[in-house]
């Protein structure tokens, strides 16, 4: 019998590792740009054609190699970085395992230019396929140029694979922003079919992440540091009230190696409790210096993950870090122990003879507001004058206040002996109806809302309760899919079209997604460099700023994209519908609005769940109400 089991030619398994080490163009950049870092460059160049498909280069200034270190790089497992196996827990470069070079060039057309500050002439390489073509010298300056051309020519399947030319251009610039923040003493300069995009300079940390992200990030960043004997923390953090809704600016690097930690982002989180709005992330930057023997950074091919030895500490620390960084910069509510607030600069007096004409004050408190204000100085005197102007005329008797307070109750809808109509505008008017309506006096009787964020209906079994916010979502979602499926979504033309500057990395996003957008409503075209000008916009869109709707929208549709596997159109549809349903989910609507969202809710696919997973209604039955009372 012949024997079945048999070694694999290189060239094929070095196409077998590339299926792990390169994923897209992103990642030959990722692996391209952290070589440059480890052969000590201080000013790093990449070059992009066609999103990376075309060509990658990256030249960098850095000691170069030798010829026989030039040829021996693309082979596999062949690295400078480790000799023993004690080595991979001292590492402190970006590279060690030996594939990436290897790898690459088993997937693309790769030609290689280096030379040693030593060296007259340097060395020229070509690979096409693991199949070394050409090796000669060649003159050519200090340091390394390497290009990448054509990947996955040979692999066609892996080719159909990648994305649109914006969607890869975002994932690369992605990678460039953070090789770029880990190394600020370092310059880097990027250029995507011959246009620059960043041409950043050496300097701090905080003119970096300026450089990056924009002008506005100049006044939200607010210093971090906490040294200890096992790990130092150091980064800037956000301030509160610049928290978005993705986690997309969110950076950790231990050791200067970017990584992805679910249990550190915790700690950063649990440090900006009730400061930020629930569901908002704020920005950080973060650095962790720790000895190496503490982690393990050999996990993945893309090396993003690691290992920590002693994990709570580390969490404890950066905990630690973030809260004293909120702190000095007066981030977070703080108390003046130091004022007798009895004795010392009173502001107000007890004053007896003071009445409140409410009874619905003396019924809660008896003694509270009975207070006048002291006069200590001439200024004193004329701040108060104009106080008194302020509440001239509310010196009523209290049947007077009584009968105010009956004729606003009668406004609002409330039992009275002569109702007022009262119509709040809505975006809720604007959706059709679906279903038939109850009459007006069953509707006033059996639906209410409750804190503008439920509402309650009264059904044969019992109690229907609806969450507003989600039962928008759900209606919006369907509303606005069907838009993207027919091409119909109607726009609302702006008196005055705005212009909109956006990152690199959102730019090319919203370039990928242009043509969904405008089926949704939006009137919109590019004018620059990382501009557009909206000239309309959905007729459905709550009503606020162009730009940060346009922010928002993207920040939601990115936040899918990393959580979610569904397509483009999809992913839309819930980001607009998350997006707008935000705003309409907290409204004041009247009884004639709240049966109008009923109906569309239950005239829809799935009324009980919101496209997100969260429930839209519960149903309280009346044997499930007297248990509540032990019945």
């Amino acid at each position: 019998m012949l024997d079945i089991i048999q070694l694999l030619p290189d060239s094929i398994a070095n196409q077998i590792a590339a299926g792990e080490v390169v994923q897209r163009p992103a990642s030959v950049v990722k692996e391209l740009l952290e070589n440059a870092i480890d052969a000590e460059a201080t000013l790093i160049q990449l070059f992009v054609k066609e999103a990376g498909k075309t060509l990658i280069q990256v030249i960098d200034n850095g000691k170069g190699m030798s010829e026989t270190d030039a040829r021996l790089c693309f082979e596999r497992h062949a690295t400078s970085k480790i000799r023993t196996s004690e080595d991979l827990f001292k590492i402190r470069t970006m590279g060690f395992r030996g594939e990436a070079l290897a790898s690459i060039a088993a997937v693309a057309q790769v030609e290689l230019k280096t030379r040693r500050p030593i060296e007259e002439l340097g060395t020229l390489i070509r690979i096409e396929a693991s199949e070394l073509k050409a090796q000669e010298a060649t003159a050519t300056a200090v340091g390394t140029s390497i290009q990448v051309k054509n990947l996955f020519y040979n692999v066609p399947a892996r080719r159909n694979f990648l994305k649109s030319n914006p969607v890869e251009m975002r994932h690369i610039i992605e990678e460039f922003q953070r090789v770029a923040l880990a190394n600020p003493h370092i310059g880097f300069s990027l250029y995507h079919n011959d246009a620059e995009l960043y041409n950043l300079s050496t300097g701090k940390l905080s003119r970096r992440i300026v450089d990056l992200f924009g002008k506005a990030y100049r006044e939200q960043l607010a210093s971090c540091e906490e040294e200890t004997p096992f790990v130092t923390v150091r980064g800037v953090v956000g301030k509160p009230n610049f928290a978005k809704k993705n986690r997309s600016e969110q950076f950790f690097f231990v050791n200067n190696r970017f990584i992805k930690n679910s249990y550190l982002n915790h700690a950063v989180m649990s440090a900006f409790e009730e400061l930020i709005p629930e569901g908002t992330h704020p920005f950080y930057v973060l650095f962790i210096e720790i000895d190496p023997v503490h982690i393990d950074i050999n996990v993945h091919p893309t090396k993003t993950e690691i290992k920590f030895d002693d994990e709570r500490t580390v969490y404890a620390i950066v905990q630690a870090a973030v809260r004293r960084a909120m702190s000095q910069h007066n981030l977070t509510p703080s108390l003046d122990f130091e004022t007798d607030i009895n004795y010392s600069n009173q502001f107000f007096t007890f004053n007896p003879s003071a009445t409140i004409p409410s009874k619905a004050n003396n019924d809660v408190n008896n003694t509270s507001n009975n207070f006048t204000r002291t006069e200590s100085s001439p200024r004193e005197k004329t701040n108060l004058s104009h106080w008194n102007k302020l509440y001239e005329g509310l010196n009523h008797s209290t049947d007077d206040f009584e009968r105010n307070t009956a004729h606003q109750q009668g406004n609002l809808g409330f039992e009275t002996d002569s109702p007022q109509p009262f119509t709040m505008k809505s975006k809720a008017n604007e959706l059709s109806a679906v279903r038939p309506q109850h009459g007006t006096q069953d509707a006033e009787a059996t639906t209410f809302q409750i804190h503008n964020r439920y509402i309650i209906s009264q059904v044969k079994s019992g109690m229907l309760l609806i969450d507003q916010r989600a039962a928008y979502e759900r209606i919006l979602y369907e509303r606005f899919k069907q838009h993207l499926q027919k091409n119909n979504g109607a726009s609302q033309q702006l008196l005055f079209p705005t212009t909109v500057n956006l990152s690199p990395g959102d730019f090319h996003l919203l370039q990928s997604i242009q043509d969904d957008i405008k089926a949704l409503g939006f009137d919109l075209s590019v004018i620059g460099p990382n501009a557009f000008v909206i000239n309309g916009i959905p007729a459905d869109s709550p009503d606020e700023n162009e730009q940060e709707m346009i922010e928002g929208l993207l920040d939601q549709f990115k936040r899918n994209a990393s959580e979610l596997s569904i397509d483009q159109t999809e992913n839309l549809a819930r980001s607009m519908a998350k997006r707008s349903a935000g705003r309409f989910g907290t409204s004041r609507l009247t009884n004639q609005e709240m049966n109008t969202l009923v109906e569309q809710l239950f005239a829809s696919s799935t009324p009980s769940y919101a496209p997100s997973g969260a429930v839209t209604m519960k149903i309280l039955s009346l044997t499930d109400i007297a248990h509540l009372f032990e019945k």
